[in-house]
């Protein structure tokens, strides 16, 4: 945007944990000429509440009114497991890296050494620049850290660099006003056409005084771009050895998870392939699509009730490119057992017909797991079904908050197409377990019915919702039937 322009800027709490909360910003421009809006960048900022003796504050759950909040309230409990996992995810990256440091050139040219890029200024906090606290603002620090790495990107680059993102902005601690802030910024890798550059700050009270606390660190991106706004070539970086070359590695790793991250969260989800590639470098991100694709379909309106039997309720939901399914019945059982039996696809074959065999392939962790799924063919196919699906659990992060299992189709080496079966994907499908009573829970499952899969269900709406009908009392009977042995195996 330009000077004339009027920038707005909405910010709103998400949701509050324990002590910690979201804020969701989002900021965009309004061209008052040619009355265009455009959106600029969204960003998400988590706040610590403390008291005058810095003691973190207990703080009182927020109640979401509309479904934009409702759906934000869930999806912010994903974001912050995504943020707590972000170290375990780097370095195992890391551990599977390379360990030697490979210096390339691009179009014949040498690689410049970091130190020539390594930028240190100092800035007095004044008045003027801290809060009523006496705090020095986060803004303005963000302000003085962007100046000196813009100055150390620009001496890799000898152009005028862009700012293009930042990444993992951490506020360690407070300064005050009086404090002295030392600012370093280094270039710690450059890839083809954009660069990272480190920065972090650190306070001192006093000219003479020799303890410095570190009080932010951050990473930024920065791309050179031409007259038609296309990125240039850059030179690449030779980094020092020891730790210029951890931070070279380390920059490679975020670079990578970057890209993942782009390509599976930040898509819209009618531009996600329905088989995304299974990584150690994606696999975080790929859980939190997976969790929040369900979210997102549990918080739409509109469904419509297109059949109810006995207990048992099935909801349609008509999109452009989907059709959804929501199958939903009240079952006497605690809401954690249900999760516990329905997270398992190995016993799905138990209660739905149409699974043959499910093969856990690979435990990820406690609350992701990847199966080879073998199902019935469809009525005008003559080879069975199989798939390769993550499955993502998520227990309650807060009371009110119901069970999710989610379901989506990933890739595996391991396990490529075979000519014995059809391959099958699935987009977004799972459990949402609400608990109503200690012993009571409202189990619901839905689907969201690829483009491949609507022919089918065109042509046969009727028999379809009678078999989820059927099914899911099938499932209703499982439930009943292993809640006993479940108790007595726990």
């Amino acid at each position: 945007f330009s000077v004339g322009q009027v920038v707005n800027i909405k910010a709103k709490v998400n949701r509050a944990f324990n002590s910690s909360m979201e804020v969701g910003i989002q900021v965009s421009y309004e061209d008052l000429c040619s009355g265009k809006h455009c959106s600029i960048c969204k960003a998400y900022a988590t706040f610590v509440a403390q008291d005058p003796s810095g003691s973190k504050v207990r703080l009182k759950p927020l109640t979401p009114q509309t479904e934009e909040e409702k759906l934000e309230h869930s999806i912010a409990a994903e974001r912050r497991r995504m943020r707590l996992v972000h170290k375990d995810t780097l370095k195992d990256l890391l551990i599977r890296s390379p360990r030697e440091t490979e210096l390339e050139t691009r179009d014949g040219s040498a690689a410049v050494p970091a130190e020539k890029t390594r930028v240190e200024s100092v800035e007095l906090v004044l008045p003027p620049h801290a809060n009523h606290q006496g705090n020095t603002f986060g803004g303005q620090i963000m302000a003085w850290m962007e100046n000196v790495a813009t100055i150390a990107a620009s001496r890799l680059c000898h152009a005028h660099p862009t700012l293009q993102a930042i990444e993992m902005f951490h506020f360690r601690g407070p300064s005050q006003v009086g404090d002295r802030l030392v600012l370093k910024a280094i270039v710690n890798n450059s890839f083809k056409n954009s660069m990272e550059v480190g920065v972090c700050a650190e306070a001192y009270g006093q000219e003479m005084s020799v303890s410095r606390r570190h009080i932010n660190s951050a990473f930024m991106t920065f791309v050179v771009l031409d007259q038609e706004g296309r990125p240039l070539s850059l030179p690449m970086v030779a980094p020092e050895p020891g730790e210029g070359e951890r931070r070279y590695r380390e920059a490679s790793a975020r670079k990578k998870i970057r890209l993942d991250r782009k390509y599976v969260v930040s898509c819209k989800q009618t531009e996600v392939p329905l088989s995304v590639p299974w990584d150690q470098s994606n696999k975080v991100y790929l859980s939190y699509n997976n969790v929040s694709a369900l979210k997102t379909l549990i918080a739409k309106a509109n469904w419509a009730l297109a059949r109810e039997k006995e207990k048992v309720r099935l909801y349609t939901l008509e999109e452009d490119k989907f059709l959804s399914f929501r199958i939903e019945v009240s079952v006497c059982i605690a809401a954690d057992q249900a999760f516990s039996l329905l997270s398992d696809l190995r016993r799905r074959h138990e209660w739905d017909s149409h699974y043959e065999s499910a093969e856990l392939v690979q435990q990820v962790d406690d609350d992701d797991m990847i199966y080879h799924v073998v199902t019935q063919a469809l009525s005008h196919e003559n080879k069975p079904q199989d798939f390769v699906i993550l499955a993502s659990r998520r227990k309650p992060c807060s009371k009110g908050d119901p069970f999710v299992v989610a379901f989506r189709s990933v890739t595996l080496p391991t396990h490529p197409a075979s000519a014995s079966f059809t391959r099958g994907e699935t987009l977004c499908s799972g459990f949402c377990i609400w608990p109503e009573s200690e012993e009571m829970s409202k189990v619901a499952y839905y689907n969201q019915a690829t483009p491949g899969f609507l022919n089918y269900v065109t042509t046969n709406v009727a028999g379809l919702s009678s078999n989820f009908c059927a099914t899911f009392e099938a499932c209703e009977k499982f439930l009943l039937k292993n809640k006993e042995h479940l108790i007595v195996r726990l």
